[in-house]
């Protein structure tokens, strides 16, 4: 378990409704890692534009200069040995607003340097990324489809990897469009539990 007073998990959410089990499992995990230093951004709440603009895209080819809500997410992220995307499973994959939030944040410059004579060279090595998914279809459609294969190759090997972060937990809640029941909540207590175990267990670089 890591003690140094410079740890901080930033947990990021993607939902609209704050009533919804997607915010419910954010404050769980956060609440579960206390005293640890944790901060929850909702993105919603916060109304963080996921339009990537010119602006945006002039930023991404100069590695620098870039807007200052994106500036902003930087900071956050810097100061944080942990980041926990939380969210809940559209079409296969993220919501928008949190692609958005990753097409934006994650660019050339900041978060890797691409270039056709020196290639890539990611720089988010000192971050771990957990992922904790709510999803509505049952695990064995996930298994029988392959979503959950298709998710972690998307997220994991796509933007975990590519940026340099570690990988962290990956935990998913299924069936998260049932009546509430026993077993909704013992698989978000297994999530939770999973995620935050992993956290603790994450030792910072020196």
């Amino acid at each position: 378990m890591s003690t140094d007073d410079n740890s901080l998990t930033l947990v990021v959410t993607a939902h609209p409704d704050p009533n919804s089990l997607t915010h419910h499992v954010a404050e769980r995990l956060a609440s579960e890692l206390r005293p640890r230093a944790v901060e929850v951004a909702d993105l919603h709440r916060e109304q963080f534009d996921p339009r990537f603009t010119t602006a945006d895209r002039r930023a991404y080819h100069e590695g620098c200069n870039y807007p200052s809500d994106v500036a902003r997410e930087h900071g956050r992220l810097e100061r944080a040995t942990d980041l926990v995307l939380v969210f809940p499973v559209y079409w296969w994959s993220m919501p928008a607003l949190l692609k958005g939030w990753i097409d934006r944040v994650f660019v050339n410059g900041w978060a890797f340097e691409y270039s056709a004579a020196s290639g890539l060279r990611p720089k988010l090595q000192r971050l771990t990324t957990h992922l904790l998914l709510i999803a509505g279809a049952d695990s064995g459609a996930y298994e029988r489809h392959g979503h959950e294969g298709a998710l972690r190759t998307q997220i994991e090997h796509g933007i975990v990897d590519y940026v340099g972060s570690r990988r962290g937990a990956t935990a998913f809640i299924h069936e998260s469009e049932q009546s509430p029941s026993t077993a909704t909540a013992a698989s978000v207590a297994r999530a939770v539990r999973a995620v935050s175990e992993a956290v603790r267990a994450d030792s910072p670089p020196a």
